[in-house]
């Protein structure tokens, strides 16, 4: 799987590496966000630089995937809001056995890319 990099989300990719989880922080107004852009999503402004999550927060939605439209990816697996600690949300993967639901604990975990980066995935805390 190739996953593209460009000037905005390079820096958060370049973390992902080292399995640090960032988010975007915006040095005028000092507000979080998740998927990297490249203006804040509260105020507008183009001064935005990156910060470390916890890693941890909260499922507050899901859904268990039975018929994967690619072939190749093994069914069932979990999609997910994840509502980070520090506010931002995140669409990702919930690993790891046992039953979900909403509210419970998770943290981040890794899952390896063929080029050396990484894709935040979750499992319980």
């Amino acid at each position: 799987m190739t996953v593209p990099s460009d000037e905005v989300t390079g820096p958060w990719w370049d973390g992902t590496r080292q399995a640090r989880l960032l988010l975007q922080r915006c040095t005028a107004c000092g507000g979080l966000q998740h998927y990297p852009r490249a203006l804040c999503t509260a105020c507008g402004s183009m001064d935005l630089g990156f910060t470390e999550s916890s890693g941890r927060g909260v499922v507050d939605s899901f859904t268990v995937v039975h018929r994967s439209a690619d072939p190749a990816v093994a069914v069932p697996y979990v999609v997910a809001r994840v509502r980070l600690d520090e506010g931002p949300i995140l669409l990702t993967n919930l690993v790891g056995d046992g039953e979900w639901a909403c509210g419970r604990r998770v943290r981040v975990a890794w899952r390896p890319l063929a080029d050396g980066r990484r894709l935040p995935v979750f499992e319980r805390e």
